[in-house]
């Protein structure tokens, strides 16, 4: 695994954030008294929430491979929880090159420790802003290679960027830089599946400093302008590609897709 050289930053214990509020939502033991009080506060359906984004990330993640893909770009990486994406991707293409992104400076020492890649891949870590795309295109360019497929992989990340910050601006940006034949993986929580849970949780975060952007599912359609859905289309995290088809999936609050680059 190879790291960006960064001075070691400093967590803040005193503010809630969400990798880490989603690390306790996920059982983890990462996050602090500040991201708890968040936690305990939501509706017991968050759990499964963060349990269902979870899931979908490996089937996505699994599927990818299996199309041939070995580059991954990863922003809103998280705290590593087993099995981590390098770990899924490369037991099926053990070549694979992933590169890991998120903002909260634990990650980034859980990701020095942790995200030991297969010997024949690559594992790489950036501590950046999903709004400071040039500068993770930039990085990313060291180890990816641009000419070829890349998958980018934005979980459960593009609701903590508000309209007013250009949320579709951004991800239409980090596409751009993408060859044909790429994919968009992203995960999505709705403001119109379950409006009134989805209002609790906003107030939730709110209240701990973090400002979430739900949206409908036509606003979250527009992530995915000029791409290419690939089966089942635009769906809830349960429904994407399920572990057991034909069952009915259990209800989920999130919209999840993957698309391919013209």
């Amino acid at each position: 695994m190879t790291t960006d050289p960064q001075p070691s930053p400093q967590i803040d214990t005193g503010k809630a954030h969400p990798a880490r509020v989603y690390d306790w939502l996920l059982g983890g033991k990462d996050n602090y008294p500040v991201d708890e009080a968040v936690g305990e506060k939501l509706p017991p359906e968050a759990k499964d929430a963060a349990r269902q984004n979870r899931q979908f990330m490996h089937r996505a993640a699994t599927w990818l491979a299996g199309q041939g893909i070995d580059q991954f770009l990863d922003i809103g990486t998280g705290i590593p929880t087993e099995p981590n994406l390098h770990q899924i991707v490369q037991q099926t293409v053990p070549t694979a090159k992933v590169v890991y992104t998120d903002n909260d400076p634990i990650v980034l020492r859980h990701a020095e420790a942790l995200l030991i890649s297969h010997p024949d891949g690559v594992t790489d870590y950036i501590q950046a802003d999903v709004r400071q795309p040039e500068r993770i295109v930039e990085h990313a360019r060291h180890v990816l290679d641009f000419t070829r497929p890349i998958a980018l992989s934005l979980i459960a990340l593009m609701h903590f960027v508000p309209d007013e910050q250009d949320a579709h601006g951004i991800v239409r940006n980090l596409v751009a830089t993408l060859p044909s034949g790429s994919y968009l993986v992203l995960s999505h929580a709705a403001s119109d599946l379950y409006p009134e849970l989805a209002e609790q949780v906003t107030a939730q975060y709110a209240k701990g400093g973090i400002k979430l952007g739900f949206r409908t599912r036509p606003e979250v359609e527009r992530f995915f302008d000029d791409l290419d859905l690939v089966p089942p289309g635009l769906v809830t995290a349960t429904e994407w590609h399920p572990p057991t088809p034909g069952e009915t999936p259990e209800g989920s609050g999130i919209y999840s897709a993957v698309a391919r680059v013209r």
